[in-house]
């Protein structure tokens, strides 16, 4: 039964949290529920039990980053196949029936430039606050095609430069979002610029991840990955290394964060680029890498942590559309 309990617990507050939308929204957001009187109820108990089958594979350590590979693709796939049926003209696979940048850079310049807040601000804001970075190694439609294009030779050593320029990456998107709309630059040469910003981000994920073997997009290249690491700190969720490590460094093999190198695992915590994503734990044979959430367990960490990460990721798989 115990082998259950993390399930069968994903599946009720994933259900919870879907329901509460259902009932409240007088525009339907679930999908089933545009095209089929009450279908939005179908869909949540088939998202609650995907979530659950998720959460029973993801219990065991070693299953962690095989499994977070097909959640996360699977997300990023849905997201986009809403989008190009969005474009064809089905307005119904659109949140609001308005087409809006899908580039994780919009999060920030979006609510700059408009001077208030988006839906997807708030949904980010939010998974913050509830999961510290998950929304980095679980949610970000950009994310998984990073994740996926540094699945190569990982190169050993520290991306150089890293915290100067993501630092300067990010200011420039303010600055720049600043300016635009202090001198009213039209709409479309707006649009435009954020545009090129995103396909030279997948530029970056095409010539650089696959050859570093580490997501050096969502590392370095992404405002958003650097707000993440700013303000993942208000989470009280944390990794760390205990005394039984024998810096084997097995670990450092499935860190695509550039998170595990031989300094952090000697500090006993990864670096500030870790997303909490939990692959590492698959490479630790000691069993030395572990969660820690105020005086909890361990192991209850751990299945708290994924409790809620399971579960926001089912219902953005539901809700998360343009």
């Amino acid at each position: 039964m115990r082998l259950y309990r993390l399930p069968f617990s994903v599946f009720i507050l994933t259900a919870l949290l879907l329901s509460v939308v259902q009932i409240n929204s007088d525009n339907p957001l679930l999908l089933a529920e545009r095209f089929i009187r009450n279908g939005g109820w179908v869909e949540i108990a088939l998202i609650a039990f995907y979530a659950s089958i998720v959460a029973y594979h993801m219990q065991n350590p070693m299953h962690v980053p095989g499994w977070r590979r097909i959640t996360w693709t699977l997300f990023s796939v849905v997201f986009f196949s809403q989008l190009l049926l969005g474009l064809a003209g089905m307005d119904k696979f659109l949140m609001t029936g308005k087409l809006h940048l899908p580039i994780p850079m919009m999060i920030l310049a979006g609510p700059v430039y408009r001077g208030q807040l988006s839906v997807m601000t708030v949904l980010f804001l939010s998974t913050v606050v509830l999961t510290g970075p998950a929304w980095c190694s679980h949610l970000c439609y950009f994310g998984a095609i990073d994740n996926t294009l540094s699945l190569g030779r990982l190169e050993k050593g520290r991306l150089k430069n890293r915290v100067a320029i993501k630092s300067t990456l990010l200011l420039l998107v303010i600055v720049i979002t600043l300016l635009l709309k202090w001198i009213n630059i039209p709409g479309l040469v707006a649009i435009l610029l954020a545009v090129g910003f995103g396909i030279a981000g997948i530029a970056v994920m095409f010539f650089f991840s696959r050859k570093k073997g580490k997501m050096v997009h969502c590392i370095v290249y992404c405002p958003i990955g650097t707000l993440v690491n700013l303000f993942k700190q208000v989470n009280p969720f944390r990794l760390y290394i205990d005394t039984g490590c024998t810096q084997c460094m097995k670990c450092t093999g499935y860190c695509r964060y550039d998170a595990l190198e031989a300094a952090d695992i000697e500090r006993k915590r990864p670096g500030s680029t870790c997303t909490l994503c939990g692959d590492c734990l698959a490479g630790c044979s000691h069993n030395s890498i572990h969660y820690r959430f105020f005086r909890l367990k361990p192991e209850n960490a751990r299945n708290l942590y994924l409790l809620l990460t399971i579960s926001l990721h089912a219902a953005c798989l539901a809700l998360a559309r343009i």
